[in-house]
């Protein structure tokens, strides 16, 4: 599980421009990013009085889905681009934790996923705590498309339902459940 592509734009535009690392800012989002804010900073939002918390400052899509549809990373406003996590599996508070790629000398390989237990390696070690300067993403819901995709390519509507860090491509990350138990991601 990694980082395949980041992108971001300043501007509105419908497509982001991918770049070799972003930087999330805790409470915030994606620096630069045109959806940075406290609170809801989507066009078809900015009218909600008062305004509503930003769930939606990371947008993530999975490589996998992208393929799926012939699109690629940035088309459809996404910031991070994952490889290997099923990304509609994850339940709502599960956290994403961006740690940098395992040195060669570190064995057996890093965990998939860690939970209450620590890490399914076998070994005690949990790398969710593998030090404090790596970013974190809490997974909040799914975005729910808005019309302007249907403008970008007919049809693709309807096949779609922290802490402060540098993310870079090739980054690996490590999923951490929520406690409490699974909970199903709605829309935001």
């Amino acid at each position: 599980m990694s980082v395949h592509v980041l992108a971001l734009s300043a501007s509105h535009d419908f497509s982001k421009i991918p770049v070799h690392e972003v930087t999330l800012l805790t409470g915030l989002g994606v620096k630069g990013d045109c959806h940075l804010g406290v609170t809801v900073q989507h066009r078809s939002r900015l009218h909600i009085t008062p305004s509503p918390p930003n769930l939606r400052q990371v947008h993530l899509i999975s490589k996998e889905a992208l393929d799926q549809r012939g699109l690629v990373a940035g088309d459809i406003r996404e910031n991070v681009t994952t490889a290997g996590i099923d990304l509609l599996a994850l339940g709502r508070g599960t956290q994403l934790h961006f740690l940098p790629p395992p040195t060669p000398a570190s064995t057996p390989s890093p965990p998939l996923k860690t939970s209450e237990h620590g890490s399914e390696n076998g070994n005690d070690k949990d790398e969710t705590e593998e030090g404090e300067n790596h970013a974190v993403v809490v997974v909040q819901g799914l975005r729910n498309p808005c019309p302007q995709i249907d403008r970008f390519r007919a049809g693709l509507k309807d096949s779609f339902l922290v802490r402060d860090g540098v993310v870079r491509v090739g980054i690996r990350i490590v999923v951490e459940e929520p406690e409490g138990g699974f909970e199903e991601l709605g829309c935001v």
